[in-house]
């Protein structure tokens, strides 16, 4: 296992905010849109960095490249399954990009494990993985491809075909000890509370 290996980077900025009621990516945590903050988090990662999403003019103003959707309508393992196709490199770190505190150190944690395993992902509860944390390779695309073609589109359902890499809770807590990475933004009282708490670190 090389000490950096080479990875590319996607943020992932498709999903349709329905509980939000607005475009999350643009909204303001301790006043910097939040993906604002994810892109500063990530961007020294790689030097293939790029936005997942089928909006690509929304996000133009970031200069960074976009790649929409290679097969429609495949939620989340759909864009997943993009950002792997469109990667530079043999592993892709996805990140989604409503999660302001991405830790970096916990990161560059991650891809260092990259060599080690088809999916490298976060587990802080046994039963939910944080899929939209986790690095990909390329090995994945042949398991995916047939979940979307039978449209199961859960994305830990492709696991049990490839290997994967978890990291537990006392892995995690070395790098980012509250587990403030994981937080993220999926209602109107998400946002206020991750507002909040920018405010307080911040501060």
């Amino acid at each position: 296992m090389t000490d950096n290996p080479s990875v590319s980077v996607a943020i992932l900025a498709g999903g349709r905010s329905k509980r939000m009621g607005r475009d999350k990516a643009f909204l303001t945590v301790g006043g910097v849109p939040v993906i604002e903050r994810v892109i500063a988090r990530v961007r020294s990662l790689t030097d293939d960095l790029f936005i997942s999403t089928n909006n690509g003019e929304k996000y133009r103003r970031f200069g960074l490249p976009t790649v929409p959707d290679v097969i429609p309508d495949k939620a989340a393992l759909g864009g997943i399954y993009s950002a792997i196709c469109a990667a530079k490199y043999a592993h892709v770190l996805v990140v989604a990009c409503d999660m302001p505190f991405l830790n970096r150190p916990l990161l560059k944690h991650l891809i260092r494990l990259a060599p080690t395993a088809d999916v490298v992902t976060p587990r802080i509860h046994t039963t939910q993985p944080e899929t939209l944390h986790a690095v990909y390779a390329k090995a994945c695309l042949p398991a995916i491809e047939a979940k979307l073609a039978a449209n199961r589109l859960r994305i830990i359902g492709f696991f049990d075909d490839v290997t994967v890499r978890y990291l537990e809770a006392p892995e995690i807590s070395q790098f980012d000890p509250q587990f403030h990475s994981f937080l993220n933004m999926n209602t109107p009282d998400d946002w206020q509370k991750l507002d909040q708490l920018a405010n307080i670190e911040e501060c």
